[in-house]
């Protein structure tokens, strides 16, 4: 062998050897990188992400939250509702204990003045004044003003007669006053049922202090 040639390919074997290291090593890292065994020290890439866990999130759904407010607006329109018809039917309570205090005082005052001849003791103590016809929806009312001018507690009682053009007594409505202190003073109304363009005139017939 020729001590010339070997010393000429000696350096081509080192590098050779040099190259494959270099190699092996880089193949080391690739598989290094892409295990995803006990290596942390970078991070690991996935091409396909995953959907996030739900479950860990905090607060409510959007999809609950609007079910939740649906709710508590029917609940408010609910209780509004409620509130409303507990108006109304305390409302029709109440002119409903207007009108059966009304029936009851007409009642008694067509009692008390059930035998009593002539035109009563009272009519000093007891005056008439028309309401307009705008303020009553056309229906002829009288106001029947009582007021008790003795010293002692009172009650009275007063007749009031509708007449039509002739003078003819088409109507009688009935209206008092109870237990009125002295001086004290009342004023029911006295209304006439009959259609209102018929043409009436109010008489003040009796007045009965009991």
């Amino acid at each position: 062998m020729n001590p010339a040639s070997s010393r000429g390919r000696r350096p081509l074997r080192v590098r050779a050897a040099g190259a494959v290291v270099v190699t092996a090593l880089g193949a080391a890292a690739l598989v290094s990188c892409d295990s995803g065994g006990d290596d942390t020290g970078g991070p690991t890439f996935s091409e396909r992400p995953t959907a996030p866990d739900t479950a860990s999130f905090s607060g409510d759904h959007p999809s609950s939250v609007a079910s939740a407010a649906k709710s508590a607006i029917a609940s408010v329109q609910a209780s509004a509702s409620s509130a409303a018809a507990s108006a109304s039917a305390r409302e029709a309570e109440r002119k409903a204990s207007i009108g059966a205090e009304v029936e009851r005082s007409r009642q008694a005052a067509q009692d008390a003045l059930k035998d009593v001849d002539g035109k009563g003791n009272a009519l000093s103590e007891v005056g008439m004044t028309g309401k307009p016809l705008a303020d009553t929806g056309g229906l002829l009312t009288v106001v029947v003003t009582i007021t008790n001018k003795t010293d002692a507690t009172a009650s009275y009682a007063a007749q009031v007669d509708f007449l039509d053009s002739s003078g003819k007594v088409v109507e009688t409505q009935f209206v008092g006053a109870e237990d009125l202190a002295p001086g004290e003073r009342k004023q029911p109304l006295a209304i006439s049922r009959q259609p209102a363009d018929t043409p009436l005139t109010p008489r003040l017939t009796k007045a009965q202090r009991y």
